[in-house]
């Protein structure tokens, strides 16, 4: 057997062993593998994330661009809901990861279970005014009146759903940051396969299913993500991985659950502040019409089919920051990002000259509105413009998330989101009465300054002697 075939059989047993998971202590496997094992489904997990954002918009342009406005509208508010299931996503990779790399198994999952009854809380506090008030909502954020009225039960389900979502974030997170992150990957597919074929069948009226139009892709969704929360509880509670939630871990514990929101407090404020943004941005998109938001949205969509990979690539820095950090090796924990960075910037380089080059094909495989079309091809040609910053700085930041400082990344994001992108896409878009285009430069500007600032503010190492 030749060098060449025996590279081949290693990294087909490395891509079984990622993929079927592993037992592998990750503080002393070497870095490029351990990225490699963990990388690998996390990848695919947001791969399938992806492909189910991309799946459901395709669907709902097929109701037109009304519909797809208000899909647009409600994402954007109910980024506030991903901000949060985010932020205690963070804090809870960084407590589980640093137990873990303790060698605390015990503890970490009592930190599983605190995040988890957080996470329920806070979700029953977003469902209440989120379906009392979804139309009050539509309109506010700028849609007509003939939108809110057809469609205002699309955002009522999402928003009253939102613990599905908010579960499936943190205890996804439980497995991934112990280092099953197989275990995530197969919940995602599970989910997301779910609701790709309830999609057609309840939006459409398909055989025996009710035709609910726009409102069954909410349906659709949030039987879905039901679905695999339902799945993660049996696999935490069956003993088989790296967490388990003991009897004596289904409790509340106070200290714990402090120390959780003192960490997810930063997690939440940097998810926040980012959203929030979104949300303003979507409403000043919106001074443009329905056909302009409808074609950001469509762009936007295309954009998260290739950001949510390499996300899945810069959680593998986070979670091995944590462990390293852990097992007291700082320098492995640094090495970790770099690595990572590197191989997001060469990914998403070649995603954005991709996008750049045939921004038509990619819109009209949503809808043939030539206004639409027009708008996404502007939107979509900017914002890829930006994907070597994109790679980076969201592998810089999971390096601080993963380590626990998540005050840095909040104070990056109201450099980059509330002091950048807000006020020049308000100039560019409204006062220089430049539209979708301003704004959309505005995002790849405000993108820019967020990963240089958190590329310098890295090199000096602070996160380092973070304690959680």
């Amino acid at each position: 057997m030749n060098l060449k075939d025996i590279r081949i059989k290693e990294l087909w047993r490395d891509v079984k062993e990622a993929i079927g998971g592993t037992e592998r202590d990750f503080t002393e496997t070497s870095l490029g593998k351990a990225i490699f094992i963990l990388a690998v489904p996390m990848v695919l997990e947001m791969i399938m994330e992806s492909v189910f954002a991309v799946v459901d918009i395709f669907f709902v342009s097929k109701l037109g661009s009304d519909a797809v406005a208000t899909v647009g509208i409600t994402e954007s508010v109910m980024t506030v809901v991903y901000a949060i299931g985010v932020g205690l996503a963070m804090a809870t990779t960084a407590l589980v990861s640093r137990r873990i790399g303790e060698k605390k198994k015990k503890e970490a999952g009592v930190v599983a279970f605190q995040a988890i009854l957080v996470g329920g809380f806070i979700s029953i506090l977003i469902a209440i005014p989120g379906v009392i008030f979804a139309k009050e909502f539509l309109l506010l954020m700028g849609a007509t009146e003939s939108m809110a009225e057809e469609g205002y039960m699309f955002p009522a389900i999402m928003f009253g759903s939102n613990i599905v979502i908010m579960l499936l974030f943190i205890i996804n997170s439980v497995f991934r940051s112990s280092g099953d992150a197989a275990i995530s990957m197969r919940v995602m597919w599970f989910a997301n396969i779910i609701n790709i074929i309830l999609d057609p069948l309840l939006i459409f009226g398909y055989g025996p299913f009710p035709e609910l139009g726009l409102k069954g892709a909410a349906v659709a969704t949030t039987i879905g993500r039901g679905s695999a929360v339902l799945y993660q509880f049996y696999l935490l509670s069956s003993g088989k991985y790296r967490i388990k939630l003991y009897w004596d871990s289904l409790k509340l514990k106070l200290d714990v659950m402090w120390n959780l929101l003192k960490v997810s407090g930063g997690g939440i404020m940097q998810n926040l502040i980012a959203t929030s943004s979104w949300i303003l941005l979507v409403r000043i998109i919106a001074v443009s019409g329905p056909d302009a938001i409808a074609g950001y949205t469509i762009a936007i969509r295309i954009v998260i089919f290739l950001l949510l990979p390499a996300w899945g690539l810069s959680n593998a820095a986070s979670t091995l920051v944590g462990q390293n950090l852990g097992a007291k090796q700082p320098e492995r924990a640094e090495k970790s990002v770099w690595i990572t960075a590197y191989v997001n910037m060469v990914f998403m380089g070649l995603m954005g000259i991709l996008l750049a080059v045939f921004p038509e094909f990619w819109i009209e495989l949503f809808i043939k509105e030539a206004t639409v079309v027009a708008n996404g091809v502007t939107a979509l040609q900017i914002i890829s413009f930006g994907f070597l910053f994109y790679a980076l700085g969201m592998v810089l930041m999971q390096g601080f998330n993963g380590s626990g400082d998540t005050i840095t990344p909040t104070k990056i994001n109201v450099l980059s989101f509330w002091l950048v992108e807000i006020p020049l896409a308000y100039l560019l878009a409204i006062v220089l009465n430049m539209g979708l285009s301003g704004a959309s430069i505005a995002i790849v500007c405000a993108e820019s300054v967020l990963a240089i600032t958190a590329l310098v503010l890295f090199r000096k190492g602070k996160w380092k002697l973070r304690k959680v």
